[in-house]
């Protein structure tokens, strides 16, 4: 509680304790009995409640957060030229009174929501694209008017600047702004610029009119249930072609997999090939040229007594004649 209301509210009850005193000494002055005493006291309050009623009514107290403007009947032009900043201020009781604006930041919302705006029911902004598309968007505008232009303020709005500057210059900028981009553009890439360009112009007229905006909040944008069907059977239309581009990579690697193992396997039977050519090759070079060793060292005397060593195991009785030295003819020894 300030001083001015503290000083307000004791006139209040000196004016009560001075009207309750004077009934009193009426009532005791028509019974006859002595009301010398209350008249004193009937004075006293009555002096006291004016005192605190003109000095209650001439201060004023302000919050940190407030300026006023004083009307005045002893200006020319009605108020004075300078507007009272926050603290304790004297005006002239019964004569000048104040006229308070807060200056603190203030929010202002548009939206389909029931209960988020400062409207009932959908105060959303409708607005067509460059090509023609109908939109609606939520938003906020936080705000706040100049305290260096209150005076100004105050002539030509007064207290009506909310719904006579602020609502309709938001609501207006943000018509323009989406008039200038195509819906696809809002959707995806210039969403950012299209909020740019809105904040740009609210700021702009709302300086104009001596109201400082401090933040813009595009809180929502909605289409047309036809775009909004559009553009869902173009999602299920990019989703399934997608889908089959997936497939169809799927199908590539599967057949490069399966044309890489084929390669492999061939490799691998060429390779096998190769080795067993090569092997056998080595191997008939071996056999050569172990025949060729044999063949040299082959003698006559080395021929019979291998082909002896062959006969010696089924033989089990020879019958020679005398004249004979072999009853079986021996191979032949020399060269053709």
């Amino acid at each position: 509680m300030n001083i001015s209301s503290l000083l307000q509210g004791l006139a209040s009850f000196a004016w009560l304790g001075f009207f309750g005193i004077l009934i009193l000494a009426f009532v005791r002055a028509s019974r006859n009995q002595p009301a010398k005493g209350l008249t004193s006291l009937v004075i006293g309050l009555l002096v006291v409640a004016l005192l605190l009623t003109t000095v209650g009514a001439g201060l004023v107290f302000l919050q940190a957060n407030e300026y006023g403007v004083v009307i005045s009947a002893f200006q020319p032009n009605g108020y004075r030229t300078e507007a009272l900043g926050p603290g304790l201020h004297w005006i002239i009781p019964f004569i000048e009174s104040v006229k308070t604006y807060s200056v603190a930041q203030q929010t202002y919302t548009m939206s389909s929501a029931t209960g988020e705006g400062q409207l009932t029911g959908d105060d959303s902004i409708q607005a067509r694209t460059k090509d023609g598309q109908q939109v609606f968007i939520d938003a906020s505008v936080i705000y706040k008017p100049d305290s260096t232009e209150i005076i100004q303020l105050h002539i030509n709005w007064q207290n009506r600047y909310e719904e006579m500057v602020v609502r309709p210059v938001a609501r207006a900028a943000i018509r323009n702004a989406v008039s200038q981009f195509g819906v696809e553009e809002i959707v995806s890439t210039k969403r950012a610029e299209l909020e740019l360009a809105i904040r740009s112009e609210i700021e702009t007229k709302l300086s104009a009119n001596n109201i400082m905006m401090t933040d813009f909040l595009m809180r929502n944008i909605r289409f047309s249930d036809e775009y909004a069907l559009a553009v869902e059977q173009k999602q299920i239309a990019e989703q399934q072609a997608q889908q089959a581009k997936f497939v169809v990579e799927s199908k590539k690697q599967e057949a490069e997999q399966a044309r890489q193992v084929a390669q492999g396997q061939a490799d691998a039977a060429v390779i096998s090939a190769q080795g067993a050519a090569e092997a056998r090759l080595i191997q008939a070079k071996v056999e050569a040229e172990a025949n060729q060793l044999l063949s040299q060292s082959l003698t006559p005397t080395l021929l019979q007594y291998q082909y002896i060593l062959k006969l010696a195991p089924g033989v089990q009785t020879i019958f020679i004649p005398s004249d004979n030295q072999f009853i079986l003819p021996l191979p032949e020894t020399t060269a053709p």
